[in-house]
């Protein structure tokens, strides 16, 4: 059935061993966020990594995620060991239908895609401002900055 779900939703995606497939899922703000589904004896787990350990800020960022928990479908944010930032959920495998694998799927592209400027801002401001004023003192774009011009623009506070 998840196989048969990919395929009808046209998504790029890998299976690397039976019941293990690594799925491609494009955005705008985060340019693509890879989702795996693995197949177990009950459920279907959905792992996507969204952003690595914040540099900086730790409090607000994961406060932030665990509010952003409360309303969000089928997956949920969670940190690893090393602090990396994840969308993790269970899908019962009665529950995969190629309807409700393209509602899980959406749910993850939405949560990645919308979240991910904010966890830069929150987690990484320093580095963020350091390469914007490492770039316009050398004349080089600040193009895939544009994001975070409004903050960058004011003088640290």
């Amino acid at each position: 059935m998840l196989r048969r779900a990919l395929g009808e939703a046209g998504l790029e995606h890998t299976e690397h061993r039976q019941g293990v497939f690594d799925v491609t899922l494009p955005g705008e703000q985060k340019l693509q966020t890879t989702c795996r589904l693995e197949v177990g004896a009950h459920a279907v787990g959905i792992h996507a990594f969204v952003a690595r350990n914040p540099d900086e800020n730790h409090h607000a960022v994961y406060r932030w995620l665990l509010e952003r928990n409360l309303k969000m479908y089928a997956v949920a944010f969670a940190v690893d060991h090393e602090g990396d930032i994840y969308l993790d959920g269970r899908l019962p495998l009665h529950a995969v239908t190629p309807e409700e694998v393209d509602r899980v799927l959406g749910s993850v592209l939405t949560y990645a895609d919308e979240s991910f400027n904010t966890i830069l801002e929150l987690g990484f401001a320093s580095a963020i401002r350091k390469e914007w004023e490492w770039r316009t003192a050398r004349g080089e774009s600040t193009r895939n900055l544009d994001a975070f011009r409004g903050w960058l623009e004011r003088p640290p506070s």
